[in-house]
């Protein structure tokens, strides 16, 4: 049997501790199907005397993870800090530089440095796994970078957090209020005491650019993104989209066409029959459409101790498995020196139409003015439906429910500016986009 691997944990909250005891409970099946033992030790942490509920003091303790990152006592430095800068990019890098591999669950570290971490990966001829960063323990970076070798790739969408997709389902299911539904997701765990980063979009956005470079072989532009999140869906949209057909999901999208690459995030409507739509609760699923294969659902938990460091361990025993010497793949698939630009798309028809939801004045001539809105933008409506709405309202309104066929986003927002400008609508406008989802 091979020697041992000797690894560094730098991180030991709930995914650390998680990757801990499965070393622990699972070592000897690793070992045999890593074809050599993978031991703990060094961990570094904030604190050294908090119970973790595993045992770890045969390992030596590290105050500093970069130097954990850099000693000569470990072959792969395990990196569960979180963040984009600070400690968790300077051990990355250290570890990296001194040629030690390295596997980490940190998606936002890789939407801002990966392509720059992924050279100093290859220059130096050591991994850099990040499975555990995109969708918890579906295998989706394995797909990407390995399985799929061969296919193009036309575009990759999915549900890609757990706490909007919670909150969006308890919504139509249950038929509770956003704030109700995201206060039970913090009581349960499934939020953060601050849920900005989740709800607001910006975690689906850090994992969608991670899988774009992947999928179209280009650089990482997370800045790039249309970002939207769910704080404004309201029952009445999750009840009106029921009544359509269609579900609301959080959706990140990556497209390629012939002008470029188009990244989004946004609240979605998906034909309530299509496999997206029937994927509830906090699990997270990824599409991915290739021209061989045609389209591949990858779906399961995205989060949560025991998933994400299932794929810390699947990573690890990748490295475990590897041969002494063995040139490595790519860390994106493509060379990092290799990626291409990241181009934008020009702007196009939405192929999927749009959902318009809109509170008017209920007086004469309200129906028709919307009506030319719509027609001087060139907007083309596949069903109108109106509402009366609720009697506590201090004015006499209705509800006008709008589903357009393909057109512009810049259409749509140019005929609602003009309905709010002539007066007619009591509150903002609420715009959906429908994805015709497989």
């Amino acid at each position: 049997m091979s020697e041992a691997l000797r690894v560094g944990i730098a991180g030991l909250g709930t995914v650390g501790a998680s990757v801990l005891k499965i070393l622990r409970d699972k070592g000897e099946m690793l070992t045999r199907q890593c074809g050599k033992e993978i031991i703990v030790t060094a961990v570094s942490a904030r604190d050294a005397k908090r119970d973790r509920g595993v045992d770890f003091s045969s390992a030596t303790w590290f105050d500093d993870p970069i130097a954990l990152a850099r000693s000569n006592n470990i072959d792969v430095f395990i990196e569960l800090i979180g963040g984009d800068e600070g400690p968790a990019r300077a051990s990355v890098e250290a570890a990296l530089r001194s040629g030690r591999h390295v596997v980490t669950a940190n998606k936002a570290l890789l939407a801002k440095h990966g392509v720059a971490l992924a050279k100093i990966a290859e220059d130096k001829g050591v991994l850099l796994n990040f499975e555990a960063a995109v969708a918890g323990g579906i295998p989706v970076i394995k797909a990407l970078r390995e399985s799929l070798t061969g296919n193009t790739v036309s575009r990759v969408y999915g549900i890609m957090n757990g706490t909007c997709n919670y909150i969006l389902t308890r919504m139509w299911d249950e038929g509770i209020s956003f704030e109700d539904c995201l206060a039970d997701a913090q009581r349960l765990g499934y939020a953060e005491a601050d849920p900005t980063f989740d709800i607001e979009g910006n975690d689906t956005a850090h994992k969608l650019a991670i899988l774009t470079s992947l999928a179209f072989g280009t650089q990482i532009a997370a800045d790039d993104i249309y970002l939207e999140g769910i704080s404004n869906i309201s029952l009445a949209d999750i009840k009106a989209a029921d009544e359509l057909g269609y579900r609301i999901k959080l959706l990140g999208v990556a497209l390629k066409t012939d002008s470029g690459i188009e990244q989004r995030v946004h609240p979605t409507m998906v034909p309530v029959e299509s496999v997206i739509a029937q994927v509830h609760g906090v699990t997270n699923a990824v599409a991915i459409e290739t021209d061989l294969l045609g389209e591949l659902l990858l779906s399961g938990p995205g989060a949560g101790g025991a998933a994400t460091a299932s794929a810390v361990i699947g990573d690890l025993a990748d490295i475990a498995k590897s041969r002494p010497g063995f040139q490595h793949g790519p860390v994106f698939g493509t060379p990092a020196k290799a990626l291409a630009p990241y181009k934008r798309a020009r702007m196009r028809a939405h192929e999927g139409g749009y959902f318009i939801r809109l509170t008017v004045h209920d007086r004469a001539g309200v129906f028709a003015a919307i009506a030319k809105r719509m027609a001087d933008n060139d907007i083309s409506l596949e069903s109108i439906v109106q509402r009366q709405s609720a009697h506590d309202q201090p004015e006499a309104t209705k509800t006008v429910i709008l589903v357009t066929h393909e057109t512009t986003e810049a259409a749509v927002k140019k005929a609602l500016e003009g309905i709010v400008k002539d007066g007619h609508a009591t509150d903002k406008p609420q715009m959906i986009r429908i994805e015709r989802a497989g």
